[in-house]
């Protein structure tokens, strides 16, 4: 273990780092479940985009019932969740990922070299006006900072 008092957490605590060995198991299933196709499912509130897909299920299913007569089970379900994937990837499209905005720039930089100012100014002289001072700098650096974040 080991802690840091140059590190700037904002709060009067100083940062401890502590290096732990731990293994653990991933889990089949939660390294598949990154590699699943989203569908916009939002799209089947419309009525129109609705009925295409049903259509569409519906048309599918048709052919596949005709195609299959095998007892495979495993080559009925491929061939259903086929199906059933593309019909969703025509008829209601893939789920756009959300993009994050960023909103930390070169001002907000500003703001936390302000920061650290006063608070190295208080661990070198702990008086009660350089505590008045840094907490002042520091309401108005979250302030600013929850600002920023609304806005953006």
């Amino acid at each position: 273990m080991r802690s840091f008092r140059g590190a700037d957490c904002n709060t009067d605590h100083y940062l401890v780092i502590a290096k732990v060995r731990e293994r653990s198991a991933v889990g089949k299933q939660a390294a598949q479940r990154f590699d699943r196709q989203r569908f916009n499912l939002r799209k089947l509130n419309e009525p129109e985009v609705r009925e295409q897909y049903q259509i569409d299920i519906t048309k599918r299913f048709a052919a596949l019932e005709n195609l299959n007569d095998d007892k495979d089970v495993n080559r009925t379900w491929e061939n259903i969740k086929d199906n059933t994937q593309t019909s969703a990837k025509e008829s209601l499209g893939l789920q756009e990922l959300k993009q994050n905005k960023l909103w930390f720039d070169e001002e907000c930089l500003d703001f936390l070299d302000q920061r650290k100012r006063a608070k190295m100014q208080w661990i070198q002289d702990p008086s009660q006006s350089n505590v008045d001072i840094l907490n002042n700098v520091r309401r108005e650096v979250s302030r600013h900072f929850r600002k920023k974040r609304r806005h953006i």
